[in-house]
């Protein structure tokens, strides 16, 4: 018997009810996971409170987790008993003790590595990956705009497109989070919710407007996103903290010659050679010190509602998970 946070109904933290869940054999092409540290992303809170109706209810939420095999199907291959993993899913699960998933869906940790980073920032780092590999060219000669620059995926985004030369502006909540992305990157940072925000940007910018925006907050930052482009410039929205974006007019994208996309990280993990790229290549950036994350915050898996809390006041630094 494992235990599992369940969501019967959507809604609020409370809704995240801690029960008992039985764990079946692993099927042929499946391996069973311990997991000893869950992931606990912005994608959970959207999942719980309704905004992605994604989950079939009741059912267990959670894309994200570092553990052990405990278990393999019969059909799977290069895993081992005992190995330390971690796997992405979109098909949910990870806030248990155990869980049995496709063995496509399963990564190795390498030894370098500590579970709680792989738990905390994997799925983040991979999306950063996806956002400066590819999607549109992020190279020297570019300047980017980062809302919640302070977050997350904020902060891993930052610190690796810094790393390749990238003119990096944040965007963050409050005064006092500006300091801290000095440290990440940022060679200019602003407050979103300034007067003049797009003004600024020029400013900084030398009248040009950046060239990317990297948009995780959504509907509060969309428009000043969008203002804040130079001709031809590319708006990527990867997130909706606030809210969902408001529909737009494409003759707003014509008056400059804009693009925009919405991407979804697992479509862009499409076969399990890409995925196996893509997972390298975060290794790699962490090996490299490119990106760096620290000060992890745990919680209980059975106090998964006071970690959503956590998260969903903007104090949790993409550093929180969740202990089986």
């Amino acid at each position: 018997m494992s235990k599992a946070i369940v969501i019967n109904s959507y809604g609020s933290s409370e809704v995240l009810s801690y029960q008992e869940k039985v764990i079946n054999e692993p099927a042929a092409n499946q391996i069973q996971i311990r997991n000893t540290a869950i992931g606990v992303n912005y994608h959970d809170v959207y999942v719980r409170s309704g905004l992605y109706k994604t989950l079939p209810l009741p059912g267990v939420p959670g894309c994200e987790a570092s553990g052990i095999v405990e278990k393999i199907g019969d059909h799977v291959q290069g895993f081992k008993v005992g190995e330390r993993v971690t796997y992405c899913t979109r098909e949910y699960g990870a806030y248990a003790t155990h869980i049995n998933i496709s063995h496509d869906k399963v990564i190795k940790i390498p030894n370098f590595l500590s579970d709680e980073l792989v738990a905390t920032n994997f799925l983040r780092a991979m999306t950063v990956e996806m956002l400066i590999n590819r999607i549109t060219s992020v190279d020297s000669s570019k300047k980017i705009l980062v809302t919640a620059a302070s977050g997350g995926v904020g902060r891993l985004l930052c610190q690796w497109a810094s790393s390749l030369g990238v003119k990096v502006i944040g965007s963050v909540g409050s005064q006092e989070k500006i300091q801290e992305t000095k440290m990440i990157g940022c060679f200019e940072t602003l407050v979103s919710s300034d007067e003049g925000f797009s003004k600024k940007i020029l400013e900084v910018t030398e009248g040009k407007g950046v060239d990317i925006v990297f948009d995780s907050v959504g509907n509060d930052t969309f428009e000043t996103s969008l203002a804040s482009l130079a001709p031809c410039g590319y708006l990527i929205n990867f997130g909706q903290s606030s809210g969902p974006v408001k529909p737009l007019l494409m003759t707003t994208l014509a008056e400059k010659s804009l693009s925009i996309s919405r991407p979804i990280l697992f479509h862009y993990f499409g076969t399990r050679e890409n995925y196996e790229k893509m997972a390298s290549s975060v290794f790699k950036a962490f090996e490299d010190d490119i990106i760096k994350v620290s000060n992890f915050l745990p919680f209980d898996l059975k106090d998964a509602s006071g970690a959503h809390d956590t998260l969903e006041s903007r104090k949790g630094g993409g550093s929180l998970y969740l202990i089986p």
